[in-house]
């Protein structure tokens, strides 16, 4: 007949016969199904907004406009706009469209302004008398001093560094190699008979009338820029999670605070005590950047890398107490389920512009991750100022947060006390355990 054996530690086997084992191997079984099935529901159901915002973005792309502006209304500024306006009109093709020249009272300089205040993801602009100087020149039966440089096409990279790489850019200059090989044809059709006499004094006006200019006005010119507006939200957002989960140990499972303190002063440990975790975190998250040569002198001199402290300390707020008040009712156990979502819907709005992605992802606008990334690219690029606006975008969240942690906080405490009074009778003044500072 089978002994059990005593139950010693570092002493048993796997498939043990005894009642004891089966039941403990079955627990053991029950509790991983059960956590391979609210992985798989967290793949289906979450990671499927990640991948849902890089799926077919292209066909989002119509939603970005581009700009024609034509200064010099003859052949030439025809040329061009005909090449643009023959690649629009599809979902996968930026939305091109004329602007009057009256618009831009001070030339092309107002259209850098317009482009970095995001008026247009990007325009074009054909130069004043790019047509009537091609006509000088092949009047004078000469090439020199001819500028065949007749165009100029604007976008800002920092923007979106993506969106420039996949589509802008390509967009932007596809059009104007087009015109560019056309025009020979035209400028031959142009000529007629003269054409033989040019061919040998100046063959550059017959082949090679018209070129341009790209204008990148704001470049993506910093190498650990990515590391800084993109991936590094992520890994702030996990160092924030770690400090979560070490506040909470010491605070329940170490100390008992958690027990031990009246309602509000519990709530003003918890408050009180991520900001000022997050205050020196954000500093020493900031200075590695410092450490690296980032220049955060661009936009606002010397205050710039106070302003990146600044806002990396409330997006470390606004991500953090987020994950703070929801522990308060899933524990550590199960505090994870609600990490991944949180960071799969910030960072699926930060890669490609959120005009392109479905309108589901306008949520986007409102996300941590986007006003951080907004706020740094005005930073370190000197893209659209709105940097007031992000850090009240963060506020927000972090008053939401500031209302949802004692409101958590208040149903854990009464479950605790209504539990507590059912194990012992409880003394008249210990009523006020619940709701008391």
């Amino acid at each position: 007949m089978y002994n059990e054996k005593l139950d010693e530690p570092y002493s048993h086997h796997i498939l043990e016969h005894s009642v004891e084992a089966r039941s403990k191997l079955k627990l053991y079984a029950r509790i991983n199904f059960g956590v391979t099935a609210l992985i798989t529901l967290t793949i289906w159901a979450i990671l499927s907004i990640y991948w849902g915002a890089n799926w077919k973005f292209q066909t989002g792309i119509h939603n970005l406009n581009g700009w024609i502006i034509d200064f010099d209304g003859g052949i030439v500024g025809a040329t061009v706009t005909q090449a643009y306006l023959n690649n629009t009109g599809q979902k996968t093709q930026i939305d091109w469209y004329t602007v009057p020249a009256s618009m831009f009272p001070n030339g092309e300089a107002d259209i850098t302004d317009a482009i970095v205040n995001e008026k247009a993801w990007a325009a074009v602009a054909i130069h004043a008398g790019a047509t009537s100087r091609l006509d000088a020149a092949i009047a004078a039966g000469s090439g020199a001093g001819y500028d065949n440089q007749v165009a100029t096409a604007y976008a800002a990279e920092a923007r979106n560094e993506n969106s420039y790489l996949f589509f802008v850019g390509p967009q932007l200059k596809e059009p104007l190699d087009q015109a560019v090989s056309a025009f020979p044809m035209i400028q031959a059709q142009r000529l007629g008979d003269s054409i033989t006499g040019l061919l040998t004094t100046a063959p550059t006006l017959v082949f090679q009338p018209v070129n341009y200019t790209i204008a990148n006005i704001r470049p993506f010119d910093i190498q650990v820029g990515t590391a800084i507006d993109f991936v590094g939200l992520i890994y702030l957002l996990i160092l924030s999670f770690i400090a979560v989960l070490g506040n909470y140990q010491a605070r329940v499972m170490v100390t008992g605070l958690e027990k031990r303190l009246t309602f509000g002063r519990l709530i003003l440990v918890r408050l009180l005590v991520p900001i000022l975790m997050y205050f020196w975190l954000s500093l020493a998250y900031s200075l590695l950047s410092l450490f690296f040569h980032v220049p955060f002198d661009r936009q606002f001199g010397h205050a710039g890398f106070v302003i990146y402290w600044m806002l990396s300390w409330m997006g470390m707020l606004a991500l953090g107490l987020a994950v703070d008040s929801l522990i308060t009712i899933l524990t550590p156990r199960f505090i994870p389920f609600f990490l991944v979502p949180w960071i799969i819907v910030n960072v699926s709005v930060v890669f490609f512009p959120i005009e392109v992605l479905p309108t589901l992802f306008r949520y986007g606008y409102a996300t941590p991750f986007y006003n951080i990334s907004r706020a740094v690219r005005c930073i370190l690029f000197r893209t659209r100022n709105e940097v007031g606006m992000n850090f009240g975008i963060l506020f927000a969240w972090i008053g939401i947060s500031f209302v949802t942690i004692p409101l958590f906080t208040w149903w854990v405490r009464r479950k605790q006390v209504l539990e507590r009074r059912r194990e012992q009778p409880v003394a008249p003044e210990s009523a006020s355990e619940v709701g008391t500072a």
